[in-house]
């Protein structure tokens, strides 16, 4: 107890040292000392102290031999406290600053990884997450041979899945809502048939498949007469779609129900003739 005493004195007071330091730092602005306690703060890992001094004093090495340095840690710093606005901005600034630095590619990466971390969650606006997939892809079209490539790609497929979500829980959201208005169920189908396209290889593709057989069977039931068969015989194509991709399936029992309904739908509009 006494021992941990002690310890817990020793960094109070290292702290408080530590402080006194900082803010006399900042207090008198002497630009040597804040450089060098910056590259110190950084060093040991003390970000948020050392992107404060860099903040200060970055700017008035601008055009100097430690400028390239400056601008790059200030960047760095910024990722380093999740500061992933700041750090895309002053990771931009860096490469057009210094377009023949040996930190270029480390620093377009980390642009580009900034706007990955600014991704939000799917059901949101995905414009920070078109944002970054562009950033990646343009780090993976200029830097092949990057250590960070296989880390770049990752990050796109991570954000193209977020991409396929969002467009599928929209297509699901009208799929819900037509069930209760009708009309709404035209929008069910083209968002779903828009999905299929756009994203063929999706882990949602399967569900996609069995829900647009539910919108269209849906739609063909509630139908006026002389539209029946087109919408039967439409929903029976995305029946024979479903099958032809999905012999056996998580949903068959609900695609067999649905398939059930078409045939029961196109023997009374047959029976109608």
């Amino acid at each position: 107890m006494k021992l941990r005493s002690i310890i817990l004195i020793l960094a109070a007071s290292l702290a408080f040292t530590s402080c006194s330091e900082y803010q006399k730092l900042l207090k008198e602005n002497n630009l040597s000392e804040m450089y060098e306690f910056a590259n110190r703060y950084y060093e040991e890992g003390d970000y948020l102290r050392a992107k404060r001094l860099y903040e200060i004093i970055a700017p008035k090495y601008a055009g100097r031999p430690q400028g390239e340095r400056l601008s790059y840690f200030f960047a760095d710093a910024q990722f380093k406290t999740k500061a992933y606005y700041l750090s895309s901005y002053q990771f931009e600034r860096f490469i057009k600053a210094y377009p023949n630095s040996d930190k270029r590619e480390e620093a377009s990466f980390l642009e580009a990884e900034s706007y990955f971390y600014m991704s939000p969650r799917y059901s949101l606006d995905q414009t920070d997450t078109d944002k970054a997939l562009e950033k990646l892809q343009n780090f993976i079209n200029s830097y092949p041979q990057s250590e960070f490539f296989d880390r770049a790609n990752e990050r796109v497929q991570e954000l193209k899945v977020k991409k396929e979500q969002k467009a599928f829980e929209i297509a699901k959201q009208y799929d819900m809502l037509g069930e209760f208005n009708l009309p709404v169920l035209f929008s069910s189908l083209k968002s779903l048939n828009n999905f299929i396209i756009e994203f063929p290889g999706s882990m949602f593709r399967e569900e996609a498949l069995y829900i647009r057989i539910k919108s269209a069977t849906i739609l063909a039931e509630n139908s006026t007469p002389n539209m029946m068969l087109t919408r039967y015989e439409e929903a029976l194509g995305y029946y024979k779609d479903f099958r032809k991709y999905y012999s056996t399936s998580n949903y068959d029992k609900q695609a067999e129900y649905y398939y059930a309904k078409i045939q029961n739908g196109l023997e009374f509009v047959n029976s109608l003739n």
